[in-house]
């Protein structure tokens, strides 16, 4: 659209959210090889800090030496991390070697091979090293001693015909990945390894609408919508549906490149864009589109980018809605749900990013269709110019600072927010004169938002801030009491180590973990709806609770999420009496009450 020029700022700060500093591979990764007391090669490499070694590529080879023989080697433990067994601390193999012949003390090559990836976001191309030893060939265990000489056995008289063995045929191996019981996003990434191309579209558009219905699509409505009113004289309905197109693929898009990038190197969904600045930085975006749909300035793109995209100046308005497509699906797009995160499992499990990718954006697709039809209906009713016209970009204002208000919450308390809500409606209800009788429909709509906000402040400054009990300040002090005692107790971790402490003390027990965050829209849903609910937390009695709150995004919230596979909130967790992650019952996105509990009985 043409009034989008400051938002080209948005790009460089974007940019600079993802710009992570990375180490030199040779700072990354450091290996060595040595040989201890016994003639044993000890070999490793000695990896940097948020850096892992994938086990399948950890090789070691003697390379000058053919009567050399690697007899036993003691690997170090794995972790499942993205779906790969890797190293995540610095491994050290030892190697235990046999030779054929004793040919005295011997200079030997020994080559390791890797390759590993940065927390960050990076992963290095393979490497290997070559390293020189000195090896006496005479105290290693000879191949001759090993062999024992075959038993001297007198023939047997033959009284009787030879016994015939009976040949049986083996039994099949049993495929463990097709016995064991898979979690959701399991079976989704299956739907893209096993599925034709045209049903993977279609499954994944499926779910793209399912997800168009939660919370986390909603903040898109009334930007769609503010961007088709703010076309302003001559927009009719053919052309509302373009530019909704236009800012759905756009959409669609965005949430392709970053599940790819996502999946791909390892980085977590929507963590870069959760830093402090950043999110303040959006915010003020939001609220400059706002004046300008106030009255009080024009922003549009710069002349000399308008002459050199087009002569025609209409084309600035659709290079200006993909814009605001692409950037309101990173900055309010969804939280991560098991169709999103079954297709980022597939992509880190087989580097496949084009099936992956056409997966996310067919479930794009699938969330834009909605959106779609709210732009065309805002195009279809657009009210002629006039009054009608004013009140309706004021409208579109009012709900840009309202977006604005909500993305800052991802980072600001409610004793932040919940005044800037009440301060935003007040003046929209004054706006509205709901003291005037000129229009009874628009005085009691301005006559509610006025009380509504007027309860939001007084809550506020009682100390009681709470947009769903806006009423909560007028409690007594028991009456608080008994409903603070009826939510559920959580232990709050923030890093692995206060995790294991808590874990350590409950072994044995049933045992919950709720992966969330402040930003999380579908986590307070989960609070408000389902872990409110009186059957889910008396069913929850026997368990012990824990939330790892995620909302800091820094390097203790990435250890939480990389042990347990968390693409990004809400899911719940659930360990087993020996405090092993049973992945086939994690639960991904909002389940409302009701499945939940179905959900709760089948896990112990």
């Amino acid at each position: 659209m043409k009034k989008l020029h400051i938002i080209l700022a948005l790009i460089f700060m974007l940019a600079a959210s993802l710009n992570a500093k990375f180490l030199m591979p040779n700072e990354a990764f450091k290996p060595h090889a040595s040989l201890n007391n016994q003639n044993q090669i000890e070999s490793g490499v000695t990896i940097a800090d948020k850096i892992y070694l994938y086990e399948k590529f950890f090789k070691v080879a003697i390379l000058n030496a053919p009567y050399l023989h690697i007899v036993t080697t003691q690997k170090p433990q794995t972790t499942l991390h993205h779906g790969e067994q890797v190293y995540l601390k610095s491994p050290l193999y030892l190697l235990t070697l046999q030779s054929d012949e004793d040919k005295g003390i011997q200079d030997i090559q020994v080559k390791i091979s890797y390759q590993g990836c940065s927390e960050e976001g990076l992963c290095y191309e393979p490497s290997s090293k070559i390293f020189t030893l000195k090896i006496d060939t005479s105290k290693l265990l000879k191949t001759s001693q090993k062999k024992q000489k075959p038993l001297q056995l007198k023939p047997l008289e033959q009284t009787q015909p030879p016994l015939k063995l009976q040949k049986t045929a083996p039994k099949p191996a049993v495929d463990a990945s097709k016995t064991a019981e898979k979690s959701g996003e399991d079976k989704i990434a299956d739907i893209i390894k096993n599925s034709s191309f045209w049903t993977i579209i279609g499954v994944f558009f499926v779910f793209g609408l399912l997800l168009a219905l939660t919370p986390c699509v909603f903040p898109m409505i009334p930007i769609i919508s503010g961007v088709i009113i703010s076309q302003g004289e001559g927009l009719t309905t053919k052309k509302a549906f373009a530019l909704s197109l236009v800012y759905v693929l756009a959409m669609s898009l965005a949430y392709t490149i970053a599940g790819i990038l996502s999946g791909y190197f390892g980085v977590h969904l929507q963590a870069a864009l959760q830093n402090h600045w950043v999110v303040i930085g959006f915010s003020a975006i939001f609220v400059l589109l706002a004046l300008s749909m106030f009255g009080f300035y024009e922003l549009k793109l710069p002349d000399f980018i308008v002459s050199r995209v087009s002569q025609n100046s209409s084309q600035t308005g659709f290079i200006g809605v993909a814009i605001m497509g692409f950037l309101s699906a990173l900055i309010v797009g969804p939280c991560v749900a098991a169709p999103l995160a079954g297709a980022l499992v597939y992509i880190g499990q087989t580097g496949d990013a084009l099936l992956g990718g056409v997966a996310l954006f067919s479930m794009g697709l699938g969330m834009g269709l909605p959106l779609i039809l709210v732009g065309v209906s805002a195009g279809k009713f657009m009210p002629k110019p006039g009054g009608w016209m004013t009140m309706v970009n004021a409208t579109f204002g009012v709900i840009m600072l309202l977006v604005a208000i909500w993305m800052l919450s991802k980072t600001a308390l409610p004793y932040i927010t919940v005044p800037l809500y009440a301060i935003v409606g007040i003046g929209f209800a004054l706006y509205l004169k709901p003291f005037e009788s000129s229009h009874i429909v628009k005085q009691t709509i301005a006559f509610l938002i006025l009380l509504y906000s007027t309860l939001l402040l007084l809550g506020s400054i009682a100390g009681k801030p709470s947009l769903t009990q806006p009423l909560s300040f007028l409690q007594s002090t028991q009456v608080a009491a008994a409903t603070q005692s009826k939510e559920l107790h959580f232990h709050k971790v923030t890093s692995l180590k206060e995790l294991d402490a808590i874990l350590q003390k409950n072994k044995g027990k049933k045992i919950m973990i709720d992966f969330a965050a402040q930003w999380c829209v579908a986590c307070k849903e989960f609070d408000e709806e389902t872990f409110s609910d009186p059957q889910v937390q008396k069913t929850l009695e026997n368990f012990v609770l824990i939330r790892a709150d995620l909302t800091a995004n820094d390097k203790k919230a990435d250890a939480l999420s990389d042990k347990y596979q968390v693409f990004g909130p809400p899911v719940v967790v659930f360990l087993d009496k020996d405090l092993h992650n049973i992945q086939s019952k994690k639960v991904v996105g909002f389940m409302k009450p009701e499945k939940f509990l179905q959900h709760l009985k089948s896990v112990y």
